[in-house]
């Protein structure tokens, strides 16, 4: 059992509102819901929290303010956007600053216990992007975004040092410096339709590098997500397929991951394989067992379409990664006015069983 201590509050000075959310949770949450990354005897590594600042009228012409900060056990993430009124029927402009610290386990992870888990590979990513967001008005069912940034990107290992190589001595960003920069121009387009027995939904992501300067990373990358439920009787059916390519410049951390509880579940994160290219097909059917439980039965399957070894470096092989993979099992859905939380216990082709507690997010 998990012991999760935590605090919430929201406090209101002025116009402005802040919402404080602080959680301490227990080593032993951690290690059920977590990877083993690293071990750390500071108190303060195992905060986990949020404070959220938003104001409505920062200059009295409705400019909103937003400045968030995030942070998990081993990763971090502050997001400031300022947005300002425009009518209805123009895009949306939101100004956007953002920095993030997260581990890189799907790619440089290095898989554990057959698989079913990914430890450390002594390798953080260090990330600084802003640019400008543009949000199209939405029509009935179809609804699209436009942002062009400038991203700096900063290879680090445990100890927040900057690296150019990994432990094998490849190189870790495609300029072979320790950091890559880049403009990328990324377009998103969403599809819903939803009636009282099914729903379909598709998230279509392309992401174009621009060559300001001739050291600038130059590629095209696309990612499709289409999800489907059908109503079945007491029963509900959801399916989803997920895949997606880069083509051009490219480095080791802009690869696809497969593998973990958003992709095959059975498997640690990127513990089936990482490329080019990858394929993800999902199936779960639920059964409500009352108004707050359901229970689950899941079949997961990916691939990396065999393009492990054009990533620079071939770091799924060097990791012995399979490249495709196959995960079942069954759990539970539980529903609240918090959330939807989800438990699953998963088989992976290697017979190597793993219990997963997050998000219910397959529908997403």
């Amino acid at each position: 059992m998990c012991n999760v201590m935590g605090a919430q509050k929201s406090i209101h000075a002025g116009k402005a509102k802040i919402d404080v959310h602080v959680d301490f949770s227990h080593k032993l949450c951690a290690s059920l819901m977590l990877p083993t990354l690293r071990s750390s005897d500071s108190p303060l590594s195992l905060v986990i929290g949020s404070l959220c600042i938003k104001h409505p009228n920062l200059f009295g012409g409705s400019e909103k303010l937003d400045v968030s900060w995030d942070k998990g056990l081993y990763d971090s993430n502050i997001l400031v956007a300022y947005r300002r009124p425009r009518p209805k029927w123009l895009a949306q402009q939101s100004f956007v600053l953002q920095h993030s610290l997260s581990p890189e386990i799907g790619i440089h992870g290095i898989p554990v216990n057959n698989f079913s888990r990914s430890g450390s590979g002594g390798v953080n990513l260090s990330r600084l992007s802003f640019g400008l967001d543009l949000k199209e008005p939405a029509s009935t069912k179809w609804s699209s975004s436009t942002s062009i940034k400038f991203e700096h990107v900063r290879p680090l290992n445990d100890d927040g040092h900057s690296i150019s190589r990994d432990h094998d001595g490849l190189p870790l960003t495609c300029s072979g410096s320790p950091h890559d920069s880049m403009v990328v121009l990324k377009q998103e387009s969403r599809y819903a339709k939803a009636n009282d027995c099914s729903f379909f939904h598709f998230n279509l992501q392309i992401e174009q590098g621009i060559p300001v300067l001739s050291k600038w990373l130059i590629f095209n990358r696309f990612k499709f997500v289409a999800s489907k439920g059908i109503k079945l009787g007491p029963a509900f059916l959801l399916t989803r397929l997920t895949g997606g390519s880069i083509v051009g410049d490219m480095a080791p951390y802009q690869a696809f991951s497969i593998g973990g509880i958003g992709s095959v579940r059975g498997y640690g994160e990127g513990a089936v394989g990482s490329g080019r290219s990858c394929l993800v097909a999902n199936s779960e059917l639920t059964l409500p067992l009352n108004k707050m439980l359901e229970g689950a039965i899941f079949l997961d399957c990916g691939t990396d379409l065999r393009s492990g070894h054009l990533v620079p470096g071939n770091p799924a092989l060097r990791r012995g990664k399979p490249g495709c993979g196959v995960g079942m099992g069954y759990g539970l859905r539980f529903k609240s006015q918090f959330g939807h939380f989800q438990v699953d216990y998963a088989v992976n082709a290697y017979q190597q069983r793993t219990l997963y507690f997050g998000l219910s997010n397959l529908a997403s």
